[in-house]
């Protein structure tokens, strides 16, 4: 490569994609989160988002899949206000990314099935921490207003240039629009493909979704196959007049520190009695269960195992979920519903003298480390099954202990 040809890579703007929906978004997409996370690594961008429609279901595997190629990853959702235009939402850090979790989860407990309801107004409770790009669809006008006030300095107006003829003409009216409101422009790519050689699938299932043929598709599909990633070089054309707009999209992507490793499980405190912790509470409840499994005293053996596996819980910190296992399964032997632990829990000393599985490890040589590991970076699994035709009380004790938002 000459001298000139490497010093145009080197000035050529990088982007990072926002508007990137997976097939996460039902029937809106032809890629998995995972092929578009490697389609833009592969592209040497220097991140990218996933936000998918009113949901966060996508960017799990996004998540595996960035760590694997060595991309940032924005968590990021496409919120869809009943009232408002529709909006990308990025939460910076951790306490950003549980207020938005509390919006998508209150839209779509008091919606149907597959829905989500919120307003405007509920996105602005709930924005704090966050960067929000308000999409070019239809009026934006008041929910940009809204939100520029709200959150200064936080919101973007997305801005397209998909081939569709008007571009040159739409990217005015938006800079124009953008600099009413005193907010940056974002460009983004409305990119539904990792690739454009998925573009008859994108079509098919959105005849899918129209309930309706190819033949009579029509203006349903997209006419091109430009709702892409693209390369940093094809972006820097399109958006040749409005660099400012590359670049917001960086500026966006450096204020979005939150990964999914910052979450954790958050146990139910209130399972504890006198004044115990935790774990000082399951080993307080597996000694006494241990007593009464065994009314001639605890053999040696069984003593041993409880003792190594109570150790291991403690490092791990997962004290607090075999307690609300235990809790279940407390209740359910209260009201006479048969119940079973089964599967890897069998290996657990500690389970059987929970009460929660039946093999008695006196008599059996067991493996808890196929239950409980510390190399494994996640709480064990511990399967209960209950009798069909009384799960449902066992359903309704957790709504009515625990809180139905729980």
């Amino acid at each position: 490569m000459n001298e000139n040809a490497t010093q145009t890579r080197i000035q050529t703007p990088t982007y990072v994609p926002l508007e990137v929906t997976s097939n996460y978004s039902f029937l809106r997409s032809g890629s998995h989160p995972e092929e578009l996370v490697m389609g833009a690594a592969a592209l040497g961008l220097p991140a990218v988002a996933i936000t998918d429609r009113n949901s966060l279901a996508g960017v799990v595997r996004a998540h595996v899949a960035a760590k694997e190629v060595g991309i940032p990853l924005l968590i990021g959702a496409r919120l869809i206000p009943a009232d408002g235009p529709e909006v990308l939402c990025f939460p910076h850090d951790r306490a950003a990314y549980g207020r938005l979790c509390r919006l998508l989860t209150l839209g779509k407990r008091r919606a149907e099935k597959g829905g989500c309801l919120f307003t405007l107004a509920e996105v602005i409770v709930q924005g704090e921490g966050q960067s929000f790009v308000v999409l070019p669809d239809g009026a934006v006008e008041t929910g940009l207003k809204a939100l520029a006030e709200a959150f200064p300095g936080n919101v973007f107006l997305g801005a397209r240039a998909l081939y569709q003829g008007s571009d040159a003409r739409r990217l005015k009216e938006l800079a124009a629009l953008a600099e009413e409101a005193k907010v940056g422009l974002a460009a983004c790519n409305d990119v539904c493909l990792h690739d454009p050689g998925r573009k008859p699938l994108l079509d098919v299932v959105t005849c899918i979704r129209a309930h309706c043929t190819i033949d009579e598709a029509g203006y349903r599909l997209q006419a091109n196959a430009e709702r892409s990633l693209k390369k940093p070089e094809a972006m820097a054309h399109l958006f040749r007049h409005y660099p400012a707009a590359l670049a917001n999209t960086l500026k966006i992507a450096r204020r979005c520190r939150f990964s999914l490793d910052e979450l954790r499980h958050d146990y139910p405190e209130e399972l504890t009695a006198e004044g115990r912790s935790p774990q000082q509470e399951l080993e307080h409840l597996t000694w006494r269960g241990a007593k009464r499994r065994y009314p001639g005293g605890i053999p040696e053996k069984v003593r041993a195992n409880v003792v190594r596996e109570l150790a291991l819980i403690a490092q791990l910190d997962y004290a607090p979920y075999f307690l609300t296992v235990e809790d279940v399964v407390r209740f359910a032997r209260s009201q006479d519903i048969l119940c079973q632990g089964r599967g890897s829990a069998a290996n657990s000393s500690v389970c059987y003298c929970l009460g929660i599985t039946a093999v008695d490890p006196a008599h059996m040589d067991l493996l808890f480390e196929r239950f409980v590991s510390a190399e494994r970076r996640e709480p064990p699994d511990i399967d209960v099954d209950f009798e069909h035709e009384r799960r449902e009380e066992v359903m309704q004790y957790i709504y009515d202990k625990y809180g139905r938002e729980r």
